[in-house]
């Protein structure tokens, strides 16, 4: 069920939605705190405590429609996940701390947590496919698209947008749904998921080399699915301009090429330029560009339906920055021109036409509108 997120203030008067701004959906649900409370880490609650304070102040709480998060079912889950994996996680439950892998722990509450963050991605793709919303960001945690079939990893215990991937074709009768993956690291779960699958176009960019060491330029999917995982792997220090030529140049023709009925982001915050993960120099002006690219991308294959999935992202003030940047594009409220998206892009500079270049050599035998 839907409810409007409103201002815990009483007699509060806030101005209609004008003609152009969106329906735009919030995941939102405070029992994502209780993952990971006993001990320190980079993927703290903070992150989403941060951010959920951002929300609920008065100048932006009246602007979302709440979609209440549940957990995904165990049929949900082996739809990306192992049983015996599922039962693996499951039994951590009540165990203050339990390691899954060297960068992965699981604690009391995790295994209910996860299954919530997988069940909140669902209900914001359910939300946006009814037309109950125009699109949706799932603030969701622990994250996702490390997760294997059968193993943790890099933070993630279930690949949430993955299982939320498989929930729209399987469920929702859809027949291409369009992954796009900006968090800083290579979602290696994610790609394993759909590696030989031609009904899910993975597109990630993440700095190269680094964990999880996978996402080589020549990893492009195997069998049925090759040519439909496309990986840029970009150098330490990519900024603004180089990710958005690469949205406008490499993404944009092959999307409006595979015509996608649905568009899911792995929306990871770690290329913000003081991340402590990372050597990237994304700005929150830079995240929503690339937003206003995927929206237009959306409005031009698929109606407008697009939801974002929460993943990385560990400079806090950053994180709650550009996640606030990229709702406000989300809304409409700030809506990058084409003039602003070229202007922005100009900036790159020869090395990015190089890098450019040995990308669109890669991909065009699989796509020729490059």
């Amino acid at each position: 069920m839907l409810k409007t997120i409103t201002v815990l203030r009483r007699n509060a008067v806030f101005p209609e939605r004008s003609e152009m701004s969106k329906n735009t959906g919030i995941v939102k649900d405070r029992r994502y705190l209780r993952h990971g409370t006993e001990f320190s880490h980079p993927e703290t609650p903070q992150r989403l405590v941060a951010i959920y304070e951002m929300l609920e102040n008065p100048d932006m709480a009246w602007k979302f429609t709440g979609i209440d998060a549940r957990e995904a079912t165990r049929q949900e889950l082996e739809r990306v996940h192992r049983p015996s994996y599922i039962d693996y996680i499951a039994a951590t439950a009540g165990d203050p701390m339990f390691m899954l892998d060297p960068d992965t722990v699981a604690t009391a509450e995790t295994y209910t947590v996860a299954r919530l963050a997988a069940g909140g991605v669902i209900s914001a793709i359910d939300s946006v496919v009814s037309g109950e919303t125009d699109n949706a960001f799932a603030l969701v945690r622990p994250p996702g698209h490390h997760a294997q079939a059968e193993t943790a990893a890099g933070f993630c215990i279930f690949n949430n947008i993955a299982v939320g991937a498989r929930h729209a074709l399987d469920r929702q009768g859809m027949k291409r749904v369009l992954i796009v993956d900006w968090d800083l690291h290579h979602g290696n779960g994610t790609q394993e998921a759909f590696y030989e699958d031609p009904q899910v176009l993975y597109f990630s960019t993440h700095q190269y080399p680094g964990y999880p060491g996978t996402g080589a330029l020549e990893e492009m999917g195997r069998g049925s699915g090759l040519g439909y995982t496309l990986n840029i792997p970009m150098p330490p220090r990519s900024d603004d301009a180089l990710y958005l030529r690469i949205f406008r140049e490499l993404l944009s023709p092959v999307v409006l090429s595979y015509q996608p009925e649905l568009i899911l982001v792995s929306a990871g915050f770690d290329t913000y330029i003081g991340d402590p993960l990372g050597e990237m120099q994304v700005t929150p002006e830079g995240f929503a560009m690339l937003t206003r690219v995927l929206l237009n991308l959306a409005d031009a294959c698929c109606g407008g339906r697009l939801v974002m999935v929460l993943e990385g992202g560990y400079h806090i003030q950053g994180l709650t920055k550009s996640v606030r940047a990229v709702l406000l594009e989300m809304l409409g409220e700030t809506r990058a021109t084409e003039e602003q998206l070229l202007g922005m892009a100009a900036e790159a500079d020869e090395k990015a036409d190089r890098l450019i270049g040995r990308m669109r050599r890669q991909f065009e035998s699989r796509w020729p509108v490059l």
